[in-house]
């Protein structure tokens, strides 16, 4: 991305949505997490989410219910922000994001 943006839901793939498509039922979280796929700022709005205990709405791609898996998978990550935007150590994978 070349532009230096303020916050990163500015270029969020989501943006402009319903907020009801976010928070809905399954067959809006299907829909919304179809848009998640192809989001720009989808690891931000995911660290976003767990590193703030969000409990409701699709954030990055994953429901509550995953997210709340996901927790309880990981419960010593002190910060999501910084385990899913790490780069790459060189010659290495990046860390396990679950």
């Amino acid at each position: 991305m070349s532009k230096t943006r303020a916050y990163w839901h500015e270029d969020a793939a989501c943006r402009g949505m319903d907020p009801e498509e976010l928070f809905g039922d399954t067959t809006g979280q299907k829909r919304a997490t179809a848009v998640c796929r192809g989001c720009a700022v989808r690891i931000e709005c995911l660290a976003e989410a767990l590193d703030h205990g969000l409990e409701w709405g699709v954030w990055g791609g994953m429901t509550e219910r995953e997210r709340r898996a996901l927790l309880r998978r990981r419960p010593h990550v002190a910060s999501w922000r910084q385990l899913l935007t790490a780069p790459a150590p060189p010659g290495g994978p990046r860390p396990s994001r679950d």
